[in-house]
């Protein structure tokens, strides 16, 4: 069998593959179908200071191979999520808190509130869905740089992944702000912007109108981002996008990244973390490959 383990910014991941936030809540209800030990993470839900409702329904629509969401970052807070999850969470695999804020102040409040209590904090500036805040740190690589150094301050005992947008004119110029803002990992991509209309009602499928674009279908772009971000900079990237399969994965992995994020797979299959997983070991077993990490960035 294959070493499956990774390391990420010093912290030894049991394999490569995490559940992406927002497509798994906390762990719990998918724990009840196999034991979530087996991930090498879970990426919570998004977590905001203050408890959100997010955004009027309906705000999940279908496209062809991919989803579209409008959740607008329903959460119960980060206060709820360390008193009532965080300490069950710990116990079953690596945490990366997921955190999103209007303001930069946000930001760095919610980054102090859980450092050192979470394996890693992963910073979403990249969300399309929310009106305040949001994505709109996430597009331009000045304010990609601010809040990434205004979070990182904040952080002296956990390390600091920024998830980036891939709504940008240059994925790799905002890798790189966030390496200068003191990242020490980057994730990507983030949902697309799209839109979904009923012809019928001649009105938008989603209350919000627009969307987040997810699925097998955004896969082939994501690939390409990740393969030029992971060359831009000199911290480890984390991939996703798409990601249905191990040989998705060995994709990701082969194109630049450490890790992998599985997201909307687990909606289709609510058993496709573990899957994939399985599928990763017998991929390295066939080819020869004694420990993934050897795939990270070798593309020819």
């Amino acid at each position: 069998m294959a070493d499956l383990s990774v390391n990420v910014c010093g912290v030894t991941l049991k394999n490569p593959v995490i559940p992406a936030s927002g497509t798994f809540g906390f762990g719990r209800e998918f724990n009840e179908l196999y034991d979530i030990s087996c991930l090498g993470g879970v990426a919570t839900k998004g977590l905001t200071l203050k408890p959100r409702l997010g955004n009027p329904v309906p705000r999940i629509a279908e496209g062809q191979s991919v989803i579209l969401n409008a959740v607008g970052l329903q959460n119960p807070g980060v206060e709820a999520f360390l008193e009532n999850d965080l300490a069950w969470l710990k116990q079953k695999t690596r945490v990366l808190a997921n955190v999103a804020g209007s303001t930069i102040e946000d930001y760095a409040e919610i980054c102090a509130r859980l450092d050192g209590l979470v394996d890693f904090v992963e910073l979403n500036i990249s969300c399309p869905n929310v009106r305040c805040g949001g994505m709109a740190f996430g597009i331009r690589p000045e304010t990609i740089e601010e809040v990434t150094r205004a979070a990182k301050k904040s952080l002296a005992n956990t390390p600091l992944i920024v998830k980036l947008s891939p709504n940008v004119e240059s994925i790799v110029l905002n890798a790189q702000a966030a390496e200068r803002g003191g990242a020490d990992c980057i994730s990507l991509v983030n949902t697309f912007t799209g839109m979904v209309i009923d012809i019928e009602k001649r009105k938008p499928l989603l209350a919000n109108t627009t969307g987040g674009v997810s699925g097998a279908g955004i896969k082939p772009i994501a690939v390409r981002m990740v393969y030029e971000a992971s060359r831009a900079v000199h911290i480890p990237v984390i991939g996703m996008g798409g990601i249905r399969t191990a040989e998705d994965a060995v994709e990701f992995l082969m194109a630049g990244a450490a890790a992998v994020q599985v997201g909307t797979h687990n909606f289709t299959d609510t058993f496709a973390c573990p899957k994939i997983i399985a599928g990763l070991n017998d991929w390295c077993d066939r080819h020869g490959v004694s420990h993934v990490s050897a795939l990270t960035g070798a593309l020819q």
